[in-house]
């Protein structure tokens, strides 16, 4: 039986450009690996994988994986399943609700965007920042350790002209991704994000760094809401707001094609 399947340009209000990533709705959950091998297929940074949820706690169950692992949170691939539902699956609701392995997702409309309620995640200094420069070519002002590795610069001008060793960042120790944060030109702030250990040299816009970054730049800016970009190759505009606990990250989608993994006989 063929699965349906959508990619979605998430954070972008056109395609080719913000952060691609698959959709494909289940009506049952087959085997892991099966899963696995259909993204490791699609080659994206990641794949959504949704199902309803049938104990009535959330609307659906919604799984994350890159070319080579699954991983617990992702702000993109939950953006492009929300605009999925609305946009080809008939969802009528205000909201929909995730069961996921980072607890309960939420994202709701708000005029032309797409709103993802996330965790507000924490950081940790780290203290020694030489393996983080050669790394990434750069000497970073401070660092911090959470949900991925945090460098932050002084200027936009760091964060574009970086040209990391992606070899060297796989290598750092218990690292799954390394992002880098400055304050912007025209935004609050900008990043990237580098992940070669989980098969993605460079994601092009990442939602779930925005639940490291936000609290930081807000409590570091003194405000609520901040406007963000993520200055990769293909970029993407994200509007983030601290509230409590919570994180609420904002953008757009565009459906770039829609169509059917056929697995044979």
């Amino acid at each position: 039986m063929p699965f349906r399947y959508f990619q979605v340009d998430a954070f972008a209000d056109a395609v080719f450009g913000g952060n691609p990533a698959g959709v494909v709705p289940l009506d049952t959950w087959p085997e892991d690996a099966l899963l696995q091998r259909m993204a490791g297929e699609h080659n994206l940074s990641e794949t959504a994988f949704l199902c309803r949820d049938r104990s009535g706690e959330e609307d659906f169950l919604l799984r994350w994986m890159t070319p080579v692992s699954e991983v617990d949170l992702c702000g993109h691939a939950t953006l492009s399943a929300a605009h999925v539902l609305w946009e080809h699956l008939g969802w009528s609701g205000e909201r929909v609700t995730f069961s996921s392995h980072s607890g309960r997702l939420t994202v709701r409309r708000v005029g032309d965007l797409y709103e993802l309620d996330f965790p507000a995640l924490r950081m940790e200094p780290i203290d020694d920042l030489s393996a983080l420069t050669v790394a990434l070519g750069g000497a970073p002002v401070e660092a911090y350790r959470g949900l991925y590795d945090v460098a932050v610069f002084e200027s936009q001008d760091d964060i574009e002209g970086l040209h990391p060793d992606h070899s060297a960042i796989a290598r750092l120790d218990g690292v799954s991704a390394l992002g880098v944060t400055a304050p912007g030109r025209e935004q609050h702030f900008v990043s990237r994000l580098f992940a070669p250990r989980l098969g993605i040299a460079e994601d092009p816009v990442t939602g779930s760094l925005h639940s490291l970054l936000a609290p930081y730049w807000s409590e570091r800016l003194g405000v609520a809401t901040l406007d963000a970009r993520q200055v990769s190759r293909r970029g993407g505009e994200l509007r983030c707001t601290v509230d409590g606990d919570r994180v609420r990250i904002a953008g757009r989608a565009v459906t770039y094609l829609q169509g059917e993994i056929l697995l044979g006989e």
